[in-house]
């Protein structure tokens, strides 16, 4: 028989047996041919670009924990015979399975499960695909009480191969691929929790337990990680906040923050800094209402989408066309986006192709019902304040208006401590609005925009907005976490949906191009990225108290009550600690508080007129008089908008 030749990576050609497969090729656990990851024991083509994929490369790292979630699986399914598996997806850092198991799942069954996880896998257990009959795969499923997998059988569309892996005596249905045996995923990994969860995300859906496990190609790679977690905790954000007097949470708001004084003032220093940001750029700030009705939210796509999501209220009266359409015209709803508010600004009176490009701007306070157990501290709420932004142009006027936000995204990160970050470029979802015409128009101006402004960028194909493509910024901490923050999103659908028009310079009605932009997101969000991102060691331009001035003896009272009173003059916050308490319990405290200045005063200080700082995080201090200390201090203090 004769050999085949195949392409490898670095475009060098190799004759192989015809019939071979990835399997004769040492240290692989699988084979990508012309860009698709197959199991290993595929079938190489003639001709056909290769790839063998080892444990150190990072396409393994998804494979890795594929493997396990399924070991896991069978572990459960020989612990836990009544158990009946679902679904078991790869997912950020590792991997979850979803049971039905009323009984639950305890701390000590998670122990019981990776230790039998940790057998599977030394037994080094072949895993094979197989292709079953659907009317086969969903009998087997039905006959072993297993109706969630019969369900997805059903599923799996028309014309596409029903694939079944077995491992052992445990059968899954799965698309693959998989590693050739359980022993290639390897022991880095945990379990790590267990968590309630509904069949397909539906809150009216049967209610599972899903358990959560983290997998790595290394143990080391496991370490550092499960390290990361154990810092990610003490810098909670919902542990911090409370802790530095800024916000609270109650069940009786649940997913809407409490601001307290001193949250509240960073909660304002941040959306002054935007607005000062903002406004230099070119923004004009806009308000749109809260409540909105349902005919308008119904023209704008959002009902079909976002409708369970939103907040509503019915209202006969005030409403003129009640009489016509009561029912639409009685129902109002919290805004859960801006956008469509926006739109109506930009279509009040006649625009011109002089007017753009257009840029407005709004701190809009937005409601979206998210289930009781998505909500995570200030990060995920029901009520928050986008730093919103919509900016209408012209189609020539595209590139231009993404190279100057992406410059404005660019200060305002470096500024709030996030020089490092990425960008996503997002294609069209499967549900979206607007015609497949405007989908390609508006993804080649967005590519073509990327590639004349020199952004790179990596792809997320199917998660771009419901109106358009974007570009997501996702910013990495201090700690190695990413988070999404910015965006922008091309639209041709909305403006058109809600009859916005201006005029060209041949005096023909045009249609404007709606670019919808965020930097920080929402700033709920975004102070709980930033809390813990510094470990509550806020910037001393957004800290309150700037400056916490604290008596080491009574008799020095004067000289605080002095000092304090000249750092305020120097602009800054100060507060004062009078109260009867030995130094090092006050510096304790307030450093637990992440007070970011301590200005010490005793005796000494009085006498000389001087103050003694203290920093947080630093054992070292400095002497200062209290003029050098407050000028000192209150040029660090500035903010970076009016620093430069």
């Amino acid at each position: 028989m004769a050999d085949i030749e195949l392409i490898l990576p670095d475009g060098a050609r190799r004759a192989a047996p015809a019939g071979c497969d990835g399997a004769a090729f040492k240290q692989a656990v699988a084979v990508k041919v012309d860009g698709e990851l197959r199991d290993l024991d595929s079938r190489l083509p003639d001709g056909g670009k290769v790839a063998f994929i080892t444990r150190k490369d990072d396409e393994a790292l998804e494979l890795i924990r594929h493997d396990l979630a399924h070991v896991m699986a069978q572990a459960v399914a020989e612990l836990h015979p009544t158990a009946q598996p679902t679904i078991g997806p790869v997912i950020a850092d590792g991997f979850f399975y979803d049971f039905h198991h009323p009984a639950g799942f305890t701390e000590e069954d998670l122990a019981k499960i990776e230790a039998r996880m940790r057998e599977l896998v030394a037994a080094a257990i072949p895993i094979r695909r197989e292709v079953w009959e659907r009317d086969e795969a969903k009998a087997y499923f039905q006959k072993r009480g297993e109706p969630f997998k019969a369900e997805l059988v059903d599923a799996i569309p028309e014309g596409e191969e029903v694939s079944v892996y077995r491992q052992g005596d445990f059968l899954d249905l799965c698309r693959g691929p998989h590693m050739p045996t359980t022993r290639h995923a390897g022991t880095a990994f945990k379990l790590t929790a267990v968590a309630g969860s509904y069949w397909r995300g539906d809150a009216q859906g049967e209610k599972l337990q899903r358990i959560y496990g983290t997998a790595w190609r290394s143990d080391a790679e496991l370490k550092e990680h499960l390290t990361r977690l154990e810092e990610a905790k003490r810098r909670d954000h919902r542990l911090l906040g409370p802790r530095m007097g800024l916000f609270h949470l109650q069940d009786e708001a649940a997913g809407s923050v409490f601001w307290h004084p001193q949250g509240w003032t960073l909660y304002r220093g941040l959306a002054n800094y935007m607005r000062a940001r903002l406004a230099a750029a070119g923004y004009l700030e806009v308000r749109t209402p809260q409540l909105i009705s349902r005919s308008l939210w119904e023209k704008s796509g959002h009902w079909a989408k976002f409708r369970a999501n939103m907040y509503l209220v019915e209202n006969e009266e005030g409403v003129a066309d009640y009489a016509k359409d009561p029912e639409h015209a009685a129902v109002m709803g919290l805004k859960p986006m801006n956008c469509p508010g926006h739109v109506m600004i930009f279509a009040q009176g006649s625009k011109s192709y002089r007017d753009l490009p257009l840029r407005y701007a709004e701190f809009g306070a937005c409601h979206r019902c998210e289930p009781r157990g998505a909500l995570h501290g200030v990060m995920r709420v029901r009520a928050f304040t986008q730093d919103d932004g919509h900016i209408f142009c012209s189609l020539d006027q595209i590139v231009d208006e993404t190279v100057a936000f992406v410059k404005l995204l660019d200060v305002v990160y470096r500024d709030l401590g996030f020089a490092d970050y990425t960008v996503r470029y997002a294609d069209r979802p499967a549900l979206r609005a607007g015609t497949d015409a405007q989908w390609d128009e508006a993804e080649r101006q967005l590519t073509q925009a990327c590639e004349r402004a020199g952004i790179g960028y990596e792809p997320n194909p199917g998660d771009g907005a419901f109106y358009g493509p974007k570009l997501e910024f996702v910013l990495r901490d201090t700690i190695g976490r990413e988070w999404q923050c910015g965006t922008l999103q091309v639209d041709l659908v909305l403006p058109g949906s809600l009859g916005a028009s201006y005029t060209d310079a041949a005096g023909q009605r045009q249609t404007p191009v709606l670019l919808h932009r965020a930097v920080l997101g929402s700033f709920e969000r975004f102070i709980g990225i930033l809390i813990e991102n510094c470990d509550g060691h806020l910037p001393l331009w957004l800290a309150d108290p700037q400056v916490t001035v604290a008596t080491i003896v009574s008799e020095a009272d004067g000289h605080a009550r002095a000092a304090a009173a000249a750092f305020e003059r120097a602009g800054l916050r100060a507060a004062l600690d009078l109260r009867n308490e030995k130094i090092n319990y006050k510096v304790r405290e307030h450093s637990a508080a992440k007070a970011p200045v301590i200005a010490v005063v005793g005796k000494s200080e009085r006498d000389a007129g001087t103050v003694t700082l203290r920093r947080l995080g630093s054992r070292e201090t400095s002497t200062l008089t209290v003029e050098e200390a407050a000028a000192m201090l209150g040029a660090e203090a500035r903010p970076p908008h009016l620093s430069a």
